[in-house]
Protein backbone atom coordinates (compact mmCIF):
# COMPACT_ATOMS: atom_id res chain seq x y z
CA UNK A 1 0.00 0.00 0.00
CA UNK A 2 1.39 3.40 -0.93
CA UNK A 3 0.66 6.82 0.58
CA UNK A 4 -2.26 7.70 -1.72
CA UNK A 5 -3.92 4.31 -1.09
CA UNK A 6 -3.44 4.82 2.65
CA UNK A 7 -5.02 8.28 2.39
CA UNK A 8 -8.10 6.78 0.69
CA UNK A 9 -8.38 4.05 3.37
CA UNK A 10 -8.14 6.61 6.18
CA UNK A 11 -10.80 8.73 4.50
CA UNK A 12 -13.13 5.73 4.24
CA UNK A 13 -12.61 4.52 7.82
CA UNK A 14 -12.79 7.95 9.47
CA UNK A 15 -15.54 9.41 7.28
CA UNK A 16 -13.28 12.21 6.09
CA UNK A 17 -12.67 13.68 2.69
CA UNK A 18 -9.53 12.50 0.91
CA UNK A 19 -8.10 16.01 1.26
CA UNK A 20 -8.66 16.04 5.04
CA UNK A 21 -7.23 12.55 5.49
CA UNK A 22 -4.17 13.55 3.45
CA UNK A 23 -3.67 16.58 5.72
CA UNK A 24 -3.98 14.37 8.82
CA UNK A 25 -1.53 11.80 7.45
CA UNK A 26 0.98 14.49 6.45
CA UNK A 27 0.69 16.09 9.91
CA UNK A 28 1.32 12.69 11.54
CA UNK A 29 4.37 12.01 9.36
CA UNK A 30 5.81 15.48 10.00
CA UNK A 31 5.27 15.11 13.74
CA UNK A 32 7.00 11.73 13.83
CA UNK A 33 9.93 13.10 11.81
CA UNK A 34 10.31 16.19 14.01
CA UNK A 35 10.08 14.13 17.19
CA UNK A 36 12.73 11.65 16.03
CA UNK A 37 15.00 14.51 14.93
CA UNK A 38 14.75 15.86 18.48
CA UNK A 39 15.90 12.43 19.75
CA UNK A 40 12.54 11.83 21.48
CA UNK A 41 10.32 8.80 21.04
CA UNK A 42 6.65 8.29 20.32
CA UNK A 43 4.81 5.52 22.15
CA UNK A 44 1.39 4.51 20.88
CA UNK A 45 0.15 1.96 23.41
CA UNK A 46 -0.94 -1.22 21.67
CA UNK A 47 0.47 -0.11 18.32
CA UNK A 48 4.18 0.44 18.84
CA UNK A 49 7.07 2.80 19.48
CA UNK A 50 8.94 5.03 17.04
CA UNK A 51 12.45 5.89 18.21
CA UNK A 52 15.78 7.22 16.92
CA UNK A 53 18.69 4.98 17.92
CA UNK A 54 22.41 5.43 17.54
CA UNK A 55 24.22 2.84 15.47
CA UNK A 56 27.90 2.46 16.33
CA UNK A 57 30.69 2.71 13.77
CA UNK A 58 31.69 -0.66 12.36
CA UNK A 59 33.72 -2.39 9.69
CA UNK A 60 32.14 -3.83 6.58
CA UNK A 61 33.17 -5.29 3.24
CA UNK A 62 32.64 -3.93 -0.24
CA UNK A 63 30.70 -6.77 -1.92
CA UNK A 64 32.20 -6.02 -5.33
CA UNK A 65 35.86 -6.01 -4.30
CA UNK A 66 35.89 -7.65 -0.89
CA UNK A 67 37.87 -4.69 0.45
CA UNK A 68 37.28 -3.72 4.07
CA UNK A 69 35.53 -0.39 4.56
CA UNK A 70 34.69 1.74 7.60
CA UNK A 71 31.00 2.41 8.16
CA UNK A 72 30.56 5.58 10.25
CA UNK A 73 28.30 5.88 13.30
CA UNK A 74 24.83 7.18 12.53
CA UNK A 75 21.36 7.65 13.99
CA UNK A 76 18.59 5.54 12.47
CA UNK A 77 14.81 5.52 12.93
CA UNK A 78 13.35 2.34 14.42
CA UNK A 79 9.87 0.98 15.05
CA UNK A 80 9.03 -1.69 17.60
CA UNK A 81 5.56 -3.18 17.25
CA UNK A 82 3.35 -3.31 20.35
CA UNK A 83 1.74 -6.48 21.70
CA UNK A 84 -1.75 -5.65 20.39
CA UNK A 85 -0.40 -5.09 16.86
CA UNK A 86 1.61 -8.32 16.98
CA UNK A 87 -1.42 -10.26 18.20
CA UNK A 88 -3.67 -8.71 15.54
CA UNK A 89 -1.51 -9.91 12.64
CA UNK A 90 -0.92 -13.46 13.88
Amino acid sequence: MNKSELTVKIAEKAGLTKKDSEKALNAFLETVTETLKAKDKIQLVGFGTFEAKKRAARKGKNPATGAEIKIPATTVPTFKAGKALKDAIK
